[in-house]
């Protein structure tokens, strides 16, 4: 990363993060990107409705800042909240160095101002009268005191601003994590995925596969149990997809009750070996539903899959395996298509 764009990065932050704590904002990635942007006047229109509710409400509520984001800043070429994560991190690293350093040489003018004191303990045989020792001592040893506990303050404000950016750091990494991971089912989101297929394409598209797993019926999981089972069925779904992802296989939801894995290096023939076998194991799910003492056995899901092809786009990958799983609920569900391959 360059030093200017550390600059620019840290010129917005230190606008930014004020006006934050001014309104009251929590410190969330989502909240991070609208205030990053908003004082970088990206967007005039972003800036006019964002001070329309400032203005109305004194703050921003979390309903109006997450239709800002979703309006303005979820378009990633309006702004990549991993780069400012990144611009962030730079920061912390520099600043850390910074202090580190501060605190090395706080350390090492301790040293000398205690070597001084060694020096004062031997003024009385230079010849001085010990009224004159005595006062010079006194008055050396005074400041000397003020200086150090000066300098033991200072760094002790070092020691503690070093904890803080330690704490920092921990809280930019799980604002990695939301903003990569589904907080339901804790597979990787949409957003993760976008990114995934894409570099995928560009980096290793040979034998790149996509499955798409829509689980069968859910609305009526929601509809007879309510919707706390049905998350618990979004739960266990991933979870039992989950185990099979090995050899850099991924699981993202991808929406709703839609899931997708990015299969590497493959081919189709495995790749649909893959999805069967996720399919009779969802088969085998058994889940409780302890307030209606029922149980509950017939999670099915239907997959589509297929596989990357010269000049595909992720558009087109996708869409061919979106193909695939409409036809997988035309014949029936809880079903693989293809059938062959």
């Amino acid at each position: 990363m360059s030093n200017q764009l550390l600059r620019e990065a840290a010129a917005k932050l230190k606008k930014a993060i004020p006006l934050m704590l001014k309104h009251q904002i929590p410190t969330t990635p989502t909240n991070y990107a609208l205030w990053y942007a908003y004082v970088g006047q990206s967007s005039p229109e972003l800036n006019r409705q964002l001070d329309e509710v400032i203005s109305q409400y004194r703050t921003c509520p979390p309903s109006q800042g997450e239709r800002l984001y979703q309006a303005y800043l979820s378009d990633p070429i309006e702004l990549d909240v991993i780069e400012m994560r990144q611009n962030l991190d730079a920061m912390v690293t520099d600043l850390s160095q910074s202090l580190k350093d501060t605190n090395l040489d706080a350390n090492q003018y301790q040293t000398k101002i205690n070597t001084n004191f060694d020096k004062l303990n031997k003024i009385e045989n230079e010849g001085f009268s010990i009224e004159e020792v005595l006062t010079l001592v006194k008055s050396l040893a005074s400041d000397a005191h003020d200086i150090k506990n000066s300098t033991q303050h200072f760094t002790d404000q070092l020691a503690h601003a070093q904890s803080e950016i330690n704490q920092l750091k921990i809280q930019l990494k799980k604002s990695e994590h939301d903003m990569h991971f589904d907080a339901l089912t804790s597979a990787l989101n949409r957003r993760a995925f976008n990114k995934d297929i894409k570099g995928l394409i560009e980096q290793t598209p040979e034998g790149l596969c996509l499955v798409i797993a829509d689980i069968d019926h859910f609305k009526d999981f929601n509809d007879t149990y309510g919707h706390q089972l049905g998350d618990q069925v979004l739960k266990a779904v991933s979870r039992r997809l989950n185990e099979s992802c090995h050899d850099g296989i991924k699981l993202y939801r991808f929406g709703g009750e839609e899931f997708a894995l990015l299969v590497p290096m493959s081919q189709l023939g495995r790749a649909r070996q893959l999805a069967e076998s996720m399919r009779r194991s969802l088969e085998k799910l058994i889940l409780k539903d302890k307030r209606k003492d029922q149980r509950v056995d017939n999670v099915r899901a239907s997959f589509g899959v297929a596989q990357y092809q010269e000049k595909d786009t992720d558009s087109t990958l996708i869409e061919r395996a979106d193909k695939q799983l409409y036809e997988a609920k035309r014949l029936g569900r809880n079903r693989v298509m293809p059938m062959t391959h």
